[in-house]
């Protein structure tokens, strides 16, 4: 588990990494004049307030609890996210308004081999910076973190689209390509923007833990039944890296104070090593009483899913060999291209490359998922 004052150090490498971007996107719009490499230059920008933004609070959020803060400071992160939302429907706004001046007023574009190859660059680095801040961020469960490195990933496919729209615009002569990949771009921006957005509401709200999350400490709570406790009334809530629960345990009148605090002791000590960073509050009633019972369960009762030790291997979906068929090929097709062609089939084969690339990630995490609930 990543401790949270070690997670500033990735918040640093997104800072630096949103500078260089934005000096070499802002430079292949010089040499081009290409509203689509503008856009894709805006979005630096918000990478880099992102980021800054990202830091003060991840800093914020690993400050612990004091006597106004109980619970910690969690949820700062939510503020962070949040803000990178606006930010991101700030840049499409920005992005659309360019497109669609761009659109009336068309212009000539210039420089397109060094102009796309510095955006192609740009794109590398984003990926591969994009792709570690969401592994980290999603094993420390850290909002801010996987928010930032979402948006750096967001930000690859702003590139690949703009690459291959200026690169058609530059092929055809039709300039209308230019601000029109640009005005596609905004749109896909505004997407990931809004998710941010209902993310972080969903945060300072106090949803609950994810159904999964649930579900196993539910489970871990029914392997206690055959001791002749019970348990209701559970609630759990997450904020920022740290999840929050409380449980209501039923054991028998006749218990001491002591079996009963040594059952609770136990308890939490399986639900912490089970879920990282879990506070667990429990308080015990005699299972006899009536008056134990009249409490409003908050979501109702489901039964947990058995987990099966040596769980079947999960095949892979067809669409998903599809796609890392796909995506190699790409990534080698136009590695090889890249050796033979030149001008703009060059930057053509780079995108192709990128894409196979991005395609190739995709796949990977999309089955890192089905595994990892395969196994649950």
């Amino acid at each position: 588990m990543t401790r949270p004052y070690s997670l500033t150090r990735y918040a640093w490498l997104s800072i630096f990494v949103a500078i260089f971007t934005m000096a070499v996107k802002a430079a292949a719009y010089r040499v081009t004049g290409s509203v689509g490499l503008l856009s894709d230059a805006l979005e630096s920008i918000v990478n880099l307030s992102a980021a800054v933004v990202a830091l003060a609070m991840l800093r914020l959020s690993a400050q612990p609890a004091d006597a106004r803060h109980h619970f910690g400071h969690g949820k700062a992160e939510y503020f962070a996210s949040g803000f990178e939302g606006v930010l991101i429907l700030v840049a499409a706004g920005a992005i659309l308004f360019a497109a669609w001046d761009r659109y009336l007023h068309p212009h000539e574009l210039a420089e397109l081999d060094l102009g796309l190859g510095l955006s192609v660059a740009a794109a590398v680095v984003n990926g591969l910076v994009g792709w570690l801040l969401v592994s980290v961020g999603r094993k420390a469960g850290s909002i801010v973190l996987e928010a930032d490195g979402k948006h750096l990933l967001t930000d690859v496919w702003t590139s690949i689209g703009v690459v291959c729209g200026v690169a058609a615009a530059g092929l055809t002569g039709w300039h209308d390509f230019d601000p029109g990949v640009a005005a596609l771009v905004g749109l896909n921006i505004v997407w990931t923007g809004a998710g941010l957005i209902r993310r972080t509401i969903a945060g300072l709200l106090d949803a609950s833990l994810p159904l999964e999350e649930n579900l196993k400490i539910r489970g871990i709570l029914e392997t206690f039944r055959e001791r002749g406790v019970g348990f209701h009334d559970l609630r759990t809530r997450q904020s920022g890296a740290h999840r929050f629960m409380s449980v209501h345990l039923l054991v028998p009148g006749a218990w001491t104070v002591q079996a009963a605090h040594d059952l609770a002791e136990e308890i939490e000590a399986e639900l912490g090593g089970a879920l990282a960073n879990l506070t667990v509050v429990t308080h015990i009633e005699p299972i006899e009483d009536p008056a134990s019972f009249g409490h409003h369960e908050p979501f109702p009762e489901t039964a947990p899913e058995v987990t099966n030790p040596h769980p079947p291997q999960t095949a892979r979906p067809l669409r998903l060999k599809i796609a890392s068929v796909a995506g190699a090929a790409l990534l080698l097709g136009g590695g090889v291209a890249g050796v033979v062609v030149s001008g703009v089939w060059l930057d053509l084969a780079l995108a192709a490359v990128l894409f196979g690339f991005v395609l190739i990630l995709a796949v990977q995490r999309r089955g890192g998922r089905q595994r990892k609930a395969g196994r649950q």
